[in-house]
């Protein structure tokens, strides 16, 4: 497998091969022939990668190679009124390309990703990215456009999300709580996502599954993003990937975080935390509730299997408004997920069949939904109901690239707070 990444990203063993070598453009027709490029060997690399390389290597992906002028007049350098929100991987802003930008281009507005240099993430987690998203396709993917590779300047450009992340819907005060049918359908849409990663002829181990990587568009569509940590899967006999734990407290794993080793079931996991949060409303470390409640799988699990302890679970933003059997078939799904011995979690297309009939349950209250603002303690008054109208256009939470151009501290503070990343879910180092 090294050969193959030697002979296809030359750039990024160190071989000092110029853009558009003629040795490099052989091997066009050789990618055709390979299913996937895997990303395994990739972790020996020490080089930088040739631009044009990589173009080569990824033919046939339709990603757009942009100059980091380009990309700079998209955002207007960059400007702080763009800021986005930043994550391990640095800020992300939002800009608008077109065919001017780039021939066949259509109009459309976008979210570039900048690498930030002193950050704790890097090429290899850019790179990493550019490989899984530039060859994979799906409807529950977030779509990957292009990339721009110059000079030290490592930024992607990513489809802007409207609705932003799902982490911020379920904990920013002053958006309005989801109703029930759009949790579930947000909860589905990721269960699909997962289920492809799983379950393609080279499956995808994504290890960072969590609500603010769950991106929503205007419909509440689901799009899975940041794929900095992904990893291929086990191959042949193996049973199971090692590397060192990274991704973010509360959503990994238990046997990753004691063992380094990690399968599809590590994914299972991760969703199965997502899933309780949809249900309570809760997020998945709150240092800020009592001792007992602050981990959310040892608090809420114990509950899930008990219809009255599990009303008592229930996010207060929903008023009640819910079908009992819809969410106690939903707890059991995340009871399973959510096992300490990753054999006994079911695989993601069995989440999916099991989630997807519950859209269809009719035993919901009759009385009609209201969005409110949620309140610590259950429902708002009438007061708050108009602050729910006051939600507007957001965009995804994407965890930004290595880049000298540094967010302003003014747009850290004013900026869309939709996107920031609070310290806890800062990413460990590593790979």
């Amino acid at each position: 497998m090294t050969k193959i990444w030697r002979s296809l990203l030359p750039g990024c063993y160190g071989s000092g091969r110029t853009a558009g070598s003629k040795q490099a453009k052989k091997f066009m027709a050789k990618q055709i022939s390979i299913p996937r490029l895997s990303f395994s060997d990739l972790s020996n690399s020490t080089g930088m990668l040739s631009p044009e390389d990589l173009s080569i290597s990824l033919v046939g992906s339709n990603l757009h190679v942009f100059t980091l002028a380009e990309l700079k007049a998209a955002t207007q350098s960059f400007s702080s009124s763009n800021f986005l929100g930043e994550g391990g991987f640095g800020p992300v802003y939002k800009g608008f390309v077109d065919d001017k930008v780039k021939p066949g281009l259509k109009a459309q507005a976008v979210a570039v990703k900048v690498l930030d240099l002193e950050g704790s993430q890097g090429h290899k987690e850019w790179l990493t990215e550019v490989v899984f998203l530039g060859q994979l396709r799906h409807s529950h993917l977030v779509k990957l456009i292009g990339y721009c590779c110059e000079d030290e300047h490592r930024l992607l450009v990513y489809e802007f999300m409207t609705r932003g992340s799902l982490e911020n819907h379920l904990f920013k005060r002053y958006f309005a709580s989801l109703p029930w049918s759009t949790r579930l359908k947000i909860a589905i849409g990721a269960a699909k996502g997962l289920a492809f990663l799983h379950d393609i002829e080279k499956p995808v181990i994504y290890r960072d599954f969590k609500a603010s990587n769950i991106l929503l568009d205007s419909d509440y569509e689901v799009k899975l993003s940041d794929f900095g940590l992904a990893k291929d899967g086990p191959e042949g006999d193996d049973t199971h990937v090692s590397t060192r734990i990274m991704g973010t407290q509360g959503y990994a794993a238990p046997e990753y975080i004691l063992t380094g080793h990690l399968t599809v079931k590590s994914d299972v996991y991760g969703f199965g935390v997502v899933l309780l949060e949809l249900l309570t409303g809760r997020r998945s470390v709150d240092k800020k509730r009592p001792i007992r409640e602050q981990n959310l799988v040892e608090w809420a699990r114990p509950c899930l299997n008990d219809p009255r302890k599990l009303n008592r679970l229930m996010d207060p933003g929903l008023c009640g408004q819910y079908s009992e059997q819809g969410a106690q078939k939903a707890a059991a799904v995340a009871y399973k997920c959510l096992s300490h011995h990753p054999k006994s979690r079911p695989q993601m297309s069995a989440i999916v069949e099991i989630l997807e009939p519950l859209l269809d349950l009719k035993d919901m209250p009759i009385a009609p939904f209201v969005y409110v603002v949620p309140a610590e303690d259950g429902c708002k008054d009438e007061s708050t109901k108009s602050e729910a109208k006051k939600n507007g256009h957001h965009h995804h939470h994407l965890h930004g690239h290595r880049h000298k151009v540094r967010s302003p501290k003014a747009a850290k503070e004013g900026g869309n707070p939709q996107h920031r990343t609070s310290p806890e879910y800062h990413k460990q180092n590593g790979a």
